[in-house]
């Protein structure tokens, strides 16, 4: 980085033409002029490191500048000045450190003023300084939604991970009993023409139907392990063999409800071919309704996963601040992260006030607040932790509380934990946004959010306001 040898003249001649400076007063650019230094920046070269404190306004002539930081994937440029704007330092602006760094993208050349003149051109630049205000007002909502998209960006890709990980099983599950099902049709249809030409009588027919509706009373409640699964089917063998049947259909029987008393009374009323018959239709008709049900049950938890993400990203809603059921949205969160939790075998548990109110504010958000919240809350306890979260009212005001029983949070991290770009999570696994932008996200819903931590127990508190009671009056 040089100074360049022009003219004074020259320089306010060129400020004349500034996007953002140039229709200021012409004795207010010569006042700039006189108080900055001119210089000049190769391709790749650094204004300023990350963690540098920043100490001029410079005033961007010709070049880009890139603005890049580094979250634990590498640098990513997240901002990029070109003529016409002004970056660094502002007046009235609490900059101390900047977030990353400021690196030349084509060879640059700028004007730098030193922080030091910052009161006297407040005093004698008042339409430099206006601009100077506008512009840090809207670069701090450029960084603002930076910030947001990243962490939107983070929170996507870890809601893609969590929904690729739940729809896999159901889909697996409708695959596996899909291919089964044909086999259990051929079955089922030899079956039935065995015990068609069994010639049965009425008395013999009823019984079968008993039989059979003794195998579809009720599916077995929960999962066998092996080893039930082993002694059942062998049970079944047993009283086949003790029968003079075919011990083959053990393990069809096994897989249903069927008791061995329902077995008793059918072999009383039947006996030989025809109750080998009767049983591999029984069986047969039981496993193929047994497989269109996983299928069912399948295809209704898909259902219910994508109402769960439709309702977590409030996707067919406008952006606009509305009534918002609050416990509702937790509960599409905590489907959206329960495979996240259901991996480290972490309880989550909702207690809620019968009754609540629903709160005003932006739906999208506020799921936003609680998916940032719970998702640190499960990386915070341990395996088999337990989370729970309270909802009750307080006042005009709706209190979700977020409590783990985790190692909890050092009483100097817990002054630093909103701090933008802080992490204590391991390089590469947290953005350190994520906080940052709950409590901004928290305030643009008219909310506050504090936390409260020692050892076995945090808690994150958030108390958004109440809807107001014209909209309540007239809740579904």
């Amino acid at each position: 980085m040089a100074d360049l040898p022009m003219t004074a003249t020259d320089l306010v001649d060129q400020l004349a033409g500034h996007k953002l400076l140039g229709s200021a007063p012409r004795e207010e650019l010569e006042w700039l002029v006189a108080h900055a230094s001119l210089r000049q920046m190769d391709t790749g070269a650094v204004l300023r490191k990350q963690g540098e404190m920043v100490d001029n306004l410079y005033v961007l002539l010709s070049g880009r500048i890139g603005v890049f930081i580094d979250r634990g994937s590498g640098p990513q440029k997240m901002l990029e000045w070109t003529p016409g704007d002004v970056l660094g330092l502002l007046p009235y602006s609490r900059m101390g450190t900047p977030p990353g760094e400021a690196i030349a993208l084509d060879p640059s050349v700028f004007l730098a003023i030193d922080r030091s003149h910052f009161r006297e051109l407040i005093n004698e630049c008042h339409e430099v300084a206006s601009k100077l205000v506008h512009f840090m007002i809207d670069r701090a909502r450029a960084v603002n939604s930076s910030d947001l998209h990243n962490e939107k960006m983070v929170a996507l890709g870890k809601l893609s991970a969590g929904l690729a990980h739940e729809l896999n099983n159901p889909v697996a599950a409708i695959e596996r009993a899909a291919a089964l099902l044909e086999d259990r049709l051929d079955d089922s249809e030899l079956a039935s023409r065995a015990l068609g030409a069994s010639n049965l009588t009425a008395a013999q027919i009823a019984a079968v139907d008993a039989a059979r509706g003794a195998c579809m009373a009720a599916r077995h409640a929960g999962v066998r392990s092996p080893i039930e699964t082993a002694e059942r089917e062998e049970a079944f063998a047993d009283w086949l063999d003790d029968h003079g049947l075919d011990s083959t259909l053990a393990e069809a029987l096994s897989d249903t409800a069927v008791t061995f008393d329902a077995l008793n009374t059918l072999a009383a009323d039947i006996d030989g071919p025809a109750l080998n018959a009767a049983l591999r239709w029984a069986a047969a008709g039981c496993s193929v309704r047994g497989l269109a049900s996983d299928i069912q049950d399948s295809a209704m938890r898909i259902s219910g996963l994508v109402l769960a993400v439709k309702g977590f990203t409030h996707m067919d809603q406008a952006s606009v601040a509305e009534p918002v059921d609050v416990v509702r949205g937790l509960s599409n969160t905590i489907t959206v992260l329960e495979a996240k939790a259901r991996g480290k075998s972490i309880t989550v548990a909702v207690d809620a006030e019968p009754g609540l109110p629903r709160v005003h504010g932006f739906c999208g958000e506020l799921n936003q607040i609680w998916s940032n919240l719970i998702d640190n809350a499960i990386d915070a306890v341990p395996a088999s932790g337990r989370i729970e979260i309270v909802v009750n009212r307080e006042g005009q005001r709706v209190s979700v509380r977020v409590i783990d029983n985790g190692a909890g949070i050092p009483a100097q991290v817990c002054e630093r934990i909103f701090e933008p770009f802080f992490t204590t999570k391991p390089m590469g696994q947290g953005t350190g946004l994520g906080l940052d932008i709950v409590r901004r996200l928290v305030r643009h819903n008219g909310g506050v959010i504090t936390v409260q931590s020692q050892p076995g127990r945090t808690e994150f508190q958030v108390l958004l306001p109440v809807a107001d009671l014209e909209s309540e009056a007239g809740r579904p």
